[in-house]
């Protein structure tokens, strides 16, 4: 095993082509250490160099819309009148923390993804 930091794209490329080799390793053989090493340096200097932005609390709801098959009508007992779901999804008005309990605990939407810009 020769790991070293991934400090250049370069060293990302080279740490990636060895992650496709050593896919589907043994959990805890030496290469499936080498590979569970690589992923977390790997996910570290993506973090650092292509950070995600924040996700929009509407746009999770609206793809969880979509995957549901829901209309706006549809997320009234979660936002509260047809004007408010209107300006929610507008962005015209943010979320509150009771609309985001209801939401979380009615269509499942992650905590997570509900707060972020919020």
């Amino acid at each position: 095993m020769n790991i070293k930091p991934i400090r250049t794209p370069e060293d990302l490329a080279a740490a990636l082509a060895r992650v496709d080799q050593l896919w589907g390793a043994q959990i805890g053989s030496p290469e499936g250490d080498e590979l569970e090493i690589l992923a977390l340096l790997i996910e570290r200097y993506e973090d650092e160099h292509f950070p995600m932005p924040p996700s929009d609390p509407v746009e999770a709801i609206k793809f969880r819309m979509d995957q549901m098959g829901l209309t706006a009508r549809d997320l009234e007992p979660f936002i509260g009148s047809s004007g408010r779901v209107s300006e929610v999804l507008n962005h015209k008005r943010k979320l509150s923390l009771a609309m985001i309990k209801r939401l979380h605990e009615g269509l499942r939407i992650p905590y997570e993804r509900l707060f972020e810009g919020a």
